[in-house]
């Protein structure tokens, strides 16, 4: 006997959300020989969900899943990519990462807090500080399409990559100082510079100890035979959530452990790591595919609804100016040609990262203006998602033709 009851508003978004998936699925091959791109394509469609999502509660209210989301994801992304990253290649090419992150970064934040302090006076230096810091951090999920580019030279997508993976962390220590400073309740700023040492260190000794354990730990159930094929995946599941936990567990950067386990077990491991791939062309797409889709549905358009000219402004400005001219001057004297320094300086998509970690900062400070820092924000990602999406292809082949002997 049939049930008789009406179809809930919930069930009605999972299924348009899963015709969408599977739409998107059955279309990749498709949709990658276009300008479109997975963010692209499923921060569109969230937004155009996002009536649908008030059933469940407010935007603030909401919040908690989207981070969530976003960690999981982020962990994931960075430990997948950290893990084809190469030593013996970053040998001869890490001059180039290192001077955009030591050099570049820093000069980010400052010319960044100076044109927001411009633009948005009203706000105040230390709001101004906070947001370039938010702004800083580059997102390895949307740089995946350049970074796995045949067309981009080698030098170019390692350094993209290892400066997408590193300065998540790296930049979190002025997040944190910024929100400190901005918050309405001036929280003491004693122990915060230890704070930030810890964290920058006991990531990276977290994720050397768990990354070579597990690669170790594989390599042995591989030549006993112990392991089935299809648990690989699971194995790189576990590792890259573990050594993110035990970070975090210890007061350490999950992220930069994140990162750096991937690369440890990438350069460990003595057999082909095709399951990570494997693993994040399936559920890691998919992953993927539901945090832009709730940035598009939740995020977006409450930082819509503060939208000002300002915002805009700034939001631009962090794409173009405030980013590419400090990682050009950067990576003077390191023999690259303009338009290769160009490249680099363009390719800082914001995303993931400065999503999260705003969503962090806002839950556990007292911040002014939050409606436009949130607008600063998510109108920065939307466009990224958009403009560097569409621009990835053409300028990913346009490069390569130029380095071409």
């Amino acid at each position: 006997m049939a049930m008789d009851h009406a179809p809930s508003s919930l069930e009605s978004v999972i299924l348009g959300v899963l015709l969408c998936a599977m739409a998107y699925s059955l279309l990749s091959k498709a949709i990658s020989r276009t300008i479109l791109t997975l963010p692209l394509l499923f921060v569109a469609i969230g937004y155009l969900f996002a009536p649908a999502t008030q059933v469940f509660g407010t935007p603030v209210e909401l919040r908690g899943s989207v981070r969530l989301l976003a960690e999981v994801t982020l962990v994931l992304v960075l430990f997948a990519d950290a893990s084809h990253v190469r030593f013996a290649q970053l040998k001869t090419s890490f001059t180039i990462p290192l001077r955009m992150l030591i050099l570049g970064m820093p000069a980010t934040i400052a010319l960044g807090t100076l044109v927001v302090f411009v633009i948005f006076p009203e706000g105040g230096l230390a709001l101004a500080f906070l947001t370039a810091a938010l702004l800083t951090p580059t997102d390895a999920a949307l740089g995946q399409s350049v970074v796995s580019s045949p067309d981009v030279p080698e030098i170019l997508s390692q350094s993209i990559n290892v400066e997408s993976g590193l300065n998540d962390g790296l930049a979190l220590p002025f997040v944190l100082l910024g929100a400190v400073l901005a918050s309405s309740a001036m929280q003491s700023t004693d122990g915060l510079a230890l704070q930030a040492a810890t964290q920058l260190v006991l990531g990276p000794l977290v994720g050397i100890a768990v990354g070579w354990g597990a690669a170790r730990a594989l390599d042995v159930a591989q030549r006993r035979d112990w392991i089935v094929e299809s648990a690989e995946g699971i194995v790189f599941l576990c590792t890259a959530l573990i050594c993110f936990l035990a970070a975090e567990l210890i007061n350490g950067n999950g992220f930069i452990a994140a990162f750096v386990a991937g690369a440890v077990f990438g350069n460990t491991y003595r057999h082909d790591i095709h399951f990570i791939s494997e693993f994040m062309e399936g559920a890691g797409q998919l992953l993927t595919m539901a945090a832009f889709l709730m940035f598009g549905a939740l995020m977006l358009p409450d930082g819509l609804s503060h939208f000002t000219w300002s915002t805009c402004l700034i939001a631009l400005s962090f794409l173009t100016l405030v980013r590419v001219l400090p990682i050009f001057l950067s990576l003077t004297g390191t023999g690259l040609a303009v338009r290769e320094k160009l490249f680099l300086g363009w390719f800082g998509p914001r995303g993931l990262a400065s999503i999260l970690f705003t969503l962090i900062m806002m839950d556990e400070f007292e911040l002014p203006a939050e409606g436009e820092l949130l607008a600063c924000v998510s109108l920065t990602v939307a466009l990224s998602v958009l403009l560097h999406g569409i621009s990835a292809t053409p300028l990913a082949k346009r490069i390569a033709r130029r380095t071409k002997p």
